[in-house]
């Protein structure tokens, strides 16, 4: 695999929080609460790289932790036995609370709201496909929607297979669709998954399957998904996919297989007020993962949580019992924020302008001067680091020449 490289974002001074990462502070990390429950018979999870310093604070220095995060004053949070969490207005852009938003997790399924937010405005709902037996590559014993090799389908209805039933099945032909059909079809919308996550500002997110079926590298964080969740909830065919109770697997002529049923399994729709949908997870690696967001009294939340058990809750469980928290913060209580794509646009216009300018003074040419708005934009740290290392072959160089000048 090859190490993806963070250029993090430091909030620049207008768009900073006033929240302080506990290590800055002096101060031990809280710990997360968690129940205690049987430790479960699982695989030892993969392992992630190595955390950046700068990347942790990606949304404010307050975000910077493995532990439990929340406003001054703020009731504690309920015990999960979710490993990270995140909860976070939609509308807004505003951190609540968290518990190690920016550690690195393996998604399981909640990974297809990538796929999601990278596919969906690309195909035609009503277009229909002709699955091939490529769609149907999957894991052994992993979900499936049901679709068959040879049979045609609407889009609409293999977004309603991968959102309600998980079909893994559905990933595949979605993402091969997305990425003009072709053989390499999956390959290219795994590129344009990851291609989006970075314009995002989801630094920490690598996908490899489109499905959220484990593969070697891939991780996410609980803050990622927030961010990727906030473009999903702002489409509304994506809305009206995840409120969707059950839907219908049409019959086919050829092959002749019958039709049947299926049902949303985000228990959150039945028993949440307010509930707008979401996405579960589940792979024997990853454990539980859940995505969920829920409207009340003109506020709009969601929640993303990786890691947890079943027990003693449920995924869908433990995003209730968060969101219920989450709603019972005052507005405007924060920790931070979910950054959008376009201050991390102007991060990276302002690392290039940062980049040219140090290159230009180091070989002694002029340097155009910045403009005005730079100073508004969220500053990559990860170009200081970049700047330095270029600069002893710069000053080499440019040594180099003066004798060259003064030996004549």
């Amino acid at each position: 695999m090859t190490r993806r490289r963070f250029f993090p974002l430091v909030v620049a001074a207008s768009l900073a929080v006033p929240a302080v990462p506990a290590a800055a502070a002096g101060k031990a990390e809280i710990p997360c609460p968690h129940p205690k429950i049987a430790k479960p018979s699982a695989p030892p999870r993969p392992v992630p790289p190595a955390d950046d310093a700068e990347a942790l604070t990606v949304g404010g220095d307050a975000l910077a932790t493995h532990g439990l995060i929340v406003p001054d004053g703020a009731k504690r949070p309920p015990a999960v036995t979710a490993t990270t969490w995140i909860v976070a207005d939609l509308d807004t852009g505003e951190v609540l609370g968290a518990c190690g938003p920016h550690v690195y997790q393996t998604p399981a399924s909640v990974q297809k709201t990538l796929l999601a937010a990278t596919a969906i405005d690309k195909l035609d709902p009503n277009r229909k496909v002709k699955i091939v037996k490529s769609d149907l590559d999957i894991e052994v014993n992993s979900s499936a929607v049901g679709i068959v090799v040879g049979g045609t389908y609407q889009i609409s209805t293999l977004w309603l297979g991968l959102l309600l039933n998980s079909g893994n099945d559905a990933a595949n032909a979605l993402a091969r669709m997305a990425g003009g059909g072709g053989p390499d079809g999956v390959a290219t919308t795994v590129a344009a998954m990851n291609a989006k996550a970075a314009e995002l500002g989801a630094f920490q997110t690598h996908a490899v399957t489109p499905s959220g079926l484990d593969g070697k590298g891939q991780f996410t964080s609980a803050y990622d998904l927030a961010l990727i969740a906030r473009v999903d909830f702002a489409n509304a065919d994506f809305r009206k996919y995840v409120l969707t109770k059950s839907a219908q697997m049409p019959a086919q002529k050829t092959p002749k297989v019958g039709g049947f049923q299926f049902q949303n399994e985000n228990k959150l729709i039945y028993n949440y007020p307010g509930a707008m949908g979401g996405k579960t997870g589940f792979t024997t690696i990853a454990r539980h993962s859940y995505v969920g967001a829920a409207q009340r009294n003109g506020r709009r939340l969601v929640v993303t949580l990786l890691g947890a058990e079943a027990r003693p809750m449920r995924g869908w469980q433990q995003g209730a019992a968060l969101l219920d928290w989450g709603f019972a913060q005052p507005a405007g209580s924060s920790v931070g924020h979910l950054v959008t794509p376009e201050e991390v646009a102007a991060s990276a216009r302002a690392r290039t302008a940062t980049t040219e300018k140090a290159t230009a003074g180091a070989s002694g040419i002029a340097a155009s001067p910045a403009p005005k708005s730079r100073g508004l934009a969220l500053l990559a740290a990860g170009t200081v680091a970049v700047v330095l290392a270029a600069m002893p072959l710069l000053l080499l160089l440019t040594q180099r020449r003066r004798r060259r000048i003064s030996e004549k």
